[in-house]
């Protein structure tokens, strides 16, 4: 087969996506199955999944390094049904409440600070919704900003470890889980304090938008911190233990795991039901993990045979394009991607075509992670299909409309292309050295 049988491909895979309804794992598997089948017309169905296919799925589903998504799920489930994402915005809204627009840096920072053990838009959009919609409610906050800020700081997920996203990318790409968690922690770090500043702008604009409240005393922010402890010890743990070099990512998630379990049966903070509860969404999230890296490793296999990522690269190659322009147009698809599909999903999808652009341009791969989940997080929060803008008017209750949330995440779109910008003109400082200091 030719180059355009893999575009034949893609064009199919998104059609059972967008036409049929297909999620993003099964609709990738269908299409790299049928395409490796037709390819191989003297092999039989059942010697496909007998073979290429079966062993595809088999190297998935029974690779020891992909342990490291569940157990990493795992912990950030413990630690919602635990109830520590009430106790992160309590601390932060003590610490910073009373100021203009206090509540809204609060969910900024409580959504990084539960991102930092979840890793997920979703139950962080979910959870902070629940607890930072009506207090800023209560206190007259306009709709944009409440929605925006919590919109925007569920997309941290991503950006701050452990990213499921830069775990994905890691073990698709063969690159080291723990380099690119700690080449991620610059840029989540940039991007929560951006959306922080961006409240502050917006305050000085539309005074009227945030009420200030009145101030707390040092001793009730004092006897705030112990709330944030075990969050941030949990943090600690499994970054040292990964800058360590000693042991291995999958380790490290299976310790702050178990750690995370033994704190929170001691607290007393987690029921058998809430455990159950934490366990069933590990399983129906890792599924779901799993079921998309096996489709995309089947039609990335598909892919390759008809030889469309070696065009391309050829291609890119013969139009003597500046690598600049290359890049650009990278970037600019993973964006365009991100708004209408999951950004985990899109990810896959496209790692097969650019990663070997990615070589050609002699990009730091590490690096090149971080700019992807910044630029497919941003769907996040963008139209049409923004998944945490959903989840956040989904969460008012019909108090606030969706164009409303878009509309207010948008306001924060200057933070992303302001890190995106620094991670440009800077990858080693906000990168590299980090990344480097891992073993």
């Amino acid at each position: 087969m030719t180059p355009a049988a893999g575009l034949f491909g893609i064009a199919a895979m998104l059609a059972a996506i967008f036409l049929l309804g297909l999620s993003p794992g099964p609709a990738m598997a269908l299409v790299g199955f049928a395409g490796l089948l037709l390819m191989r017309d003297t092999v039989t169905l059942a010697d496909l999944f007998a073979g290429t296919a079966g062993l595809d799925f088999w190297d998935v589903f029974s690779n020891y390094g992909f342990t490291v998504i569940p157990l990493f799920v795992l912990l950030g489930e413990v630690i919602f049904y635990a109830g520590y994402s009430d106790r992160l915005f309590a601390a932060a809204q003590t610490c910073f409440g009373h100021r203009r627009g206090g509540l809204a840096i609060t969910t900024i920072f409580a959504c990084a600070g539960f991102s930092s053990i979840c890793g997920s838009n979703t139950a962080a959009a979910a959870t902070l919704s629940a607890v930072a919609l009506p207090a800023m409610e209560e206190r007259g906050y306009h709709p944009r900003l409440k929605t925006g800020a919590v919109a925007a700081g569920s997309t941290l997920g991503a950006m701050i470890p452990p990213s499921i996203v830069l775990v994905v990318y890691g073990l698709n790409t063969g690159q080291s889980v723990g380099k690119l968690f700690a080449g991620s922690i610059v840029p989540g770090l940039l991007l929560t304090l951006l959306f922080a500043l961006t409240v502050a702008v917006i305050c000085l604009r539309h005074p009227d938008w945030a009420p200030a409240a009145a101030p707390t005393r040092w001793r009730a922010r004092l006897r705030a911190i112990p709330l944030t402890l075990d969050v941030a010890v949990l943090f600690g743990v499994v970054m040292t233990a990964l800058f360590s070099g000693k042991i291995t990512p999958t380790e490290a998630a299976g310790v702050g795991s178990l750690l995370a379990v033994a704190v929170c049966v001691f607290r007393g903070h987690l029921s058998r039901k809430a455990f159950a509860r934490a366990a069933g969404d590990t399983l129906r999230i890792t599924g779901m993990v799993f079921l998309l890296l096996a489709g995309a490793t089947l039609f990335g296999r598909f892919l390759t045979r008809t030889g469309l990522p070696a065009a391309l690269t050829e291609s890119v190659a013969a139009a003597h394009l500046p690598g600049a322009a290359v890049f650009a147009l990278m970037i600019l698809c993973y964006l365009a991607g991100g708004c209408v599909m999951d950004a985990l999903a899109f990810l896959l999808i496209a790692l097969p075509l650019f990663m070997p652009l990615v070589s050609t341009l002699g990009l730091d791969p590490i690096w090149f992670g971080q700019v992807l989940c910044l630029v497919t997080t941003l769907g996040a929060v963008t139209p049409p299909i923004g998944v945490s803008c959903f989840v956040v008017a989904g969460m008012s209750r019909g108090k606030i409309g969706l164009h409303e949330v878009f509309r207010g995440a948008f306001l924060f779109y200057p933070a992303y292309l302001a890190t995106l910008v620094l991670l440009l003109l800077f990858p080693h400082a906000t990168v590299g050295w980090l990344a480097a200091l891992v073993r």
